[in-house]
């Protein structure tokens, strides 16, 4: 039965936005005298990917204030996604005296020297966002919970193309529908979570026959896309779309797992003639809620992206990295999930939400994430 089917679609669905509350050091709140003494001259290493991307700059910057609203001094580097420059750039934090160090790698398996020069030298590691792998060396690690967002990605697919409601109930539509998958960097950790909790929906629907993947590519090697590269996703779906669809098929849906992939792939399908009244996008998903995929949104292209306040997200590893240097055990939420390869770091995890053209004022422009003036 449908409602059998698409009953684990509920459980799925996160339309509402809890945000767990963080203890430690209090980041983010305020700056008296008192708390700028804690801070002293220590300083903090913070390596982030790029700033190619909205949401690095972001995370990057709420970092930075935060700490330095606490009195420390904040190393903050960028790599443009190059992992030698990531690499040298942790050797001088290291060199230069950091205290703790907050990084958000390119490749989770390619600090390992590194790491264990940061042990000898007794400085706590905190991995941002993506995980740290094949060492353990590595303290603690903030992030969202990566297996619901993509969770909520699919659900997001399914919402757009009508076969769930916003409640996640099965609606009277029926298949097949046409989809095709991407997926993230296969160097990045985070990318298989999303990827898995995405299929942990869409697998069964694609077995029953509900959903059919054209192209047969449905494995998470085949759909990555190294480092979540915008122009390699366009350059992907411009070949599908010649290829798979070129006998007059549609494509009904795209499983997007970040907005600048969404962006590149929109661009493909407008080549290829989608976007007009008589042949409308499909339903294209994404994640970080960064104001060009907003826009799209707002403009009937992208149909949905998942918001992850990186605002939180800095409040966590702020309060982390506060602890630490007070000689406190941060507060974690999770010692079971994150495996790195060689021990299971210490984690505290945030909650993601779907953000559609129907909700992003309130949850976006009302939260004070973006102005009106930001997305016009």
């Amino acid at each position: 039965m449908r409602t059998t089917k698409f009953a684990a679609l509920a459980a799925g669905m996160t339309l509402t936005f809890a945000l767990a509350a963080c203890s430690g050091g209090g980041a983010g709140t305020g700056t008296d005298d008192a708390t700028e003494a804690a801070g002293g001259e220590q300083i903090i290493g913070v390596a982030m990917p790029t700033k190619s991307s909205e949401r690095w700059i972001a995370d990057g910057n709420n970092v930075k204030e935060q700490l330095e609203a606490l009195g420390y001094t904040v190393d903050l580097q960028y790599a443009e996604d190059d992992i030698p420059t990531q690499v040298n750039q942790i050797d001088n934090m290291i060199t230069q005296g950091a205290d703790v160090l907050i990084i958000a790698s390119i490749d989770g398996t390619a600090l390992t020297s590194q790491l264990e020069a940061a042990k000898e030298a007794g400085i706590p590691v905190i991995a941002y966002d993506r995980l740290i792998r094949d060492t353990e060396n590595v303290d603690y690690y903030t992030t969202f919970d990566n297996f619901e967002v993509g969770v909520q990605q699919a659900t997001s697919l399914l919402m757009g193309m009508g076969l769930v409601d916003d409640a996640g109930a099965a609606t009277d539509k029926a298949g097949p529908l046409n989809i095709e998958l991407f997926a993230g960097s296969p160097d990045d950790n985070n990318a298989t979570f999303f990827f898995n909790g995405a299929m942990s929906i869409l697998q069964p629907l694609i077995d029953d026959g509900t959903l059919v993947v054209k192209s047969g590519q449905t494995d998470f090697q085949t759909v990555a896309t190294l480092r979540w590269d915008p122009a390699t996703a366009q350059a992907r779906m411009e070949n599908l779309l010649t290829g798979t669809y070129s006998s007059g098929d549609k494509v009904d849906g795209v499983l997007s797992p970040y907005d600048g992939l969404s962006i590149g792939i929109l661009g493909a399908l407008k080549g290829a003639g989608y976007g007009t009244t008589d042949q409308p996008y499909p339903t294209v998903t994404g994640q970080d809620a960064e104001a060009g995929s907003v826009k799209s949104i707002i403009a009937g292209e992208q149909y949905a992206t998942i918001y992850k306040d990186t605002r939180e997200l800095a409040k966590v590893t702020v309060a982390m990295t506060d602890a630490l240097l007070q000689g406190d055990d941060p507060e974690v939420n999770d010692t079971e999930t994150y495996d790195n390869g060689v021990k299971v770091v210490p984690s505290y995890l945030l909650k993601s939400q779907i953000v559609t053209v129907d909700n992003y004022k309130e949850v976006l422009v009302d939260g004070g994430y973006y102005t009106e003036a930001d997305l016009a």
